[in-house]
């Protein structure tokens, strides 16, 4: 049995070894994401700062001997150069080595390192300075200028190897070797600063003469090289001159700057500084003149400070014409500002020129006028030249009135007037204009010549009417009458112009050639305002007492119109006609209106009608004639009607007057209805107040 066991144990041992075992895996039942989350830059994080973490330090050793001494130089050497031997190019790896050499004052050794960091990195600015500093610092002057000059030869642009070099000779009072150091240095032409460490150099030692050198190669090199083309080194330059009490030598150094920048590169501050310096010499003309030099010249946004210095010179120094010019200056330039901005913005150029005109010479206004004028509007529509031709209206008169140069001012109309294109328009103002300063100047025959053209190239009321005008002047009647005749020709729509041909013929006492023209007149088939017309007719013959001559012109215009006006114009004509039978013609005239404005649709009109025959009976009538208009005027009474909006809806109601006439057979029953409804009204007044009353009404009955 036993046997048989093992033989049976045997055979599972091989089966549990034929098969491997599957360890089990737990099983994770909540598969959400965590609430805090971890990242991968929170990880990283945490692994720096546990690097970080203070370590304990370690145990101090005691050296007793030198034996010990020598084995810690030997550790911690070995361990330096296991450090470079791993990195070479870390370099604070060589300087910790050296430094430590040095604090066991073994400099030899220290100096080797160095040089063997040299040779890894010799652009490395640090190593130098340490190398040379640890020299200095143990008093090896030779071998600190030898470092300073393998310096400055292998890096010379490191202004800071120069720095240190010319401080460590100056202190050790070699002036002069500092002095050759700085000359090695300017022949790199260095930055501005490391010029002025130079001046400052030779002013602490009283070198006037050689700083004012330095200034005028450093200057040298502004001018040829262009290294350094800023206005403030010539500022500093004329600062240094002024400081030391040589005033002529700064004023040449100011004078020469502004000449090198010229006009292209203007700098304010250049000014400001120049113009302060001539202030505190006392010379406050020179200063006016620099101010108004520069402000001529800069523009307007650059400026600021400039004008700001010059109010206050003036305030201080100046009179009130001075400051009157600081402002017209300023004024200058923010209108040449404006018309840079927008050529065509004329009010801008209207501004301009006032103000130039109130205070400049002639020919800078001229040249102003002729920029102004230059700016032609670029659209041929007369709507866009209305602002335009005044340019040139105000530059005439200013060659007339201020200069007195009648021929440029002749030269100015001309060159307006062949500007124009007539074909398109015209301006009828610059042409009498013209012709008017011919006058004056008592050229007449181009006068009218230039009238003559601008009507045979672009006629116009306005021509005719200032032309006419110009011979009635000068009496020459025939002339008029051509005039007139053109002018009709051209216009025979135009009433005023038939009227004042009348009222001329009226005045030379051609009383036929008159009526005649206004038959022709009254005749056109278009006229603009006809009924100024007829009443200039009628008034004519009633000026000539040619009374029939007027009932005929009313009974012809009433066959053209039926207006009220009419009718009340020539009743009062038949009550001014001063005859005894005047009253009742006046009244038949107006029974013939009456009559013939029942058909008219306007009932103010007939309201008008009657109300003028009222105040006509009212002064001249009888008690029945008066009686019997008030029975012929209408009843007045509001009424409404529906109104409609554009698209047809309903907008609601609105009240107006309507007027019912006696006469109208067809209203009598309107009236008849308005009366009952008046009594009505009446009885419904006295029941409600006797019911307000009841002892009003006892009393009555007792009575």
């Amino acid at each position: 049995r036993g046997g048989a066991r093992a033989q049976s144990g045997g055979k599972m041992a091989s089966t549990a070894a034929g098969k491997q075992r599957i360890p089990k895996v737990a099983k994770v039942k909540n598969k959400a994401p965590a609430e805090v989350q971890i990242t991968a830059e929170q990880l990283l994080r945490e692994a720096k700062e546990r690097e970080l973490e203070l370590l304990p330090p370690p145990p101090q050793q005691k050296i007793t001997d030198v034996e010990e001494l020598n084995d810690y130089k030997l550790r911690k050497r070995k361990t330096f150069e296991d450090n470079i031997r791993k990195n070479r190019t870390v370099i604070s790896n060589w300087i910790k080595y050296a430094q430590w050499e040095e604090s066991l004052k073994e400099i030899q050794r220290a100096r080797s390192i160095y040089e063997r960091a040299l040779d890894v990195d010799y652009r490395n600015v640090t190593l130098w300075l340490k190398y040379a500093e640890m020299e200095m610092k143990n008093r090896q002057v030779n071998h600190a200028r030898n470092i300073w000059d393998r310096a400055i030869t292998t890096l010379p642009r490191v202004n800071q190897f120069w720095y240190k070099y010319t401080y460590m000779e100056e202190m050790l009072g070699n002036v002069a070797g500092s002095r050759q150091v700085f000359e090695r240095w300017m022949e790199w032409q260095p930055e501005e600063q490391a010029w002025h460490s130079y001046i400052n150099f030779e002013l602490r030692y009283k070198e006037v003469d050689r700083a004012r050198s330095i200034y005028e190669r450093y200057i040298l090199f502004t001018l040829l090289v262009l290294v350094h083309p800023d206005v403030k080194n010539w500022i500093k330059y004329a600062r240094f001159e002024e400081k030391h009490s040589y005033f002529a030598h700064a004023r040449k150094v100011y004078e020469r700057a502004v000449e090198f920048f010229g006009e292209e590169h203007m700098d304010e501050h250049l000014y400001v500084a120049f113009a302060k310096f001539e202030e505190n010499q006392k010379e406050f003309e020179r200063v006016r003149v620099i101010y108004k030099y520069a402000l001529d010249r800069i523009p307007k946004q650059e400026a600021q400070n400039l004008f700001k210095n010059y109010t206050i010179f003036e305030k201080k120094f100046g009179d009130r014409r001075g400051i009157e010019d600081i402002i017209v200056s300023k004024r200058r330039f923010q209108y040449e500002e404006e018309v840079k901005a927008n050529p065509h913005n004329y009010d801008a150029w209207f501004d301009y020129l006032r103000l130039v005109e109130s205070d400049t010479d002639a020919e800078t206004v001229r040249e102003v006028y002729e920029r102004a004028i230059a700016n032609v509007p670029p659209i041929q529509e007369k709507r866009h030249w209305k602002r335009y031709i005044y340019l040139w209206i105000n530059y005439a008169l200013y060659e007339e009135l201020e200069a007195k140069a009648s021929k440029r001012t002749r030269q100015v109309y001309q060159a307006c007037l062949e500007l124009l294109p007539h074909k398109k328009f015209t301006f009828a103002k610059m042409w009498l204009l013209y012709a008017q300063f011919e006058i004056r100047q008592k050229n007449l025959p181009l006068a009218r010549r230039a009238l003559g053209t601008s009507i045979g190239k672009c006629p116009k009321n306005k021509l005719f009417k200032g032309y006419i005008e110009l011979e009635l002047q000068l009496r020459e009647f025939d002339r008029c009458r051509k005039l007139y005749e053109k002018f009709l020709e051209f216009a025979p729509e135009n009433c005023t112009s038939w009227i004042k041909f009348a009222e001329l013929e009226t005045i030379l006492g051609d009383i036929d050639r008159a009526r005649a023209i206004y038959e022709l007149a009254i005749g056109q088939p278009r006229l603009d305002m006809p009924e100024v017309l007829w009443k200039s007719y009628i008034d004519f013959e009633i000026e000539q007492e040619e009374y029939e001559k007027t009932r005929n012109l009313y009974r012809r215009l009433l066959q053209r119109t039926q207006h009220v006006k009419v009718w009340i114009s020539f009743a009062q004509f038949e009550l001014s006609a001063g005859r005894e039978e005047r009253l009742p013609r006046c009244r038949q005239i107006y029974e013939e209106a009456n009559k013939a404005m029942r058909s008219c649709e306007e009932k103010e009109e007939r309201v008008m009608l009657l109300e003028s025959w009222r105040n006509f009976e009212d002064e001249f009538g009888s008690d029945a004639t008066k009686e019997r208009i008030d029975k012929l005027m209408p009843e007045k009474i509001k009424k409404r009607r529906k109104l409609q909006a554009e698209d047809g809806s309903d907008a609601g109601w609105e009240e107006y007057y309507d007027y019912i006439f006696p006469e109208d057979t067809a209203n009598q029953p309107n009236l008849k209805l308005l009366a009952m409804a008046k009594l009505w009204k009446k009885q419904q007044q006295e029941s409600e107040a006797a019911a307000m009353d009841p002892d009003k009404d006892i009393d009555e009955g007792q009575t």
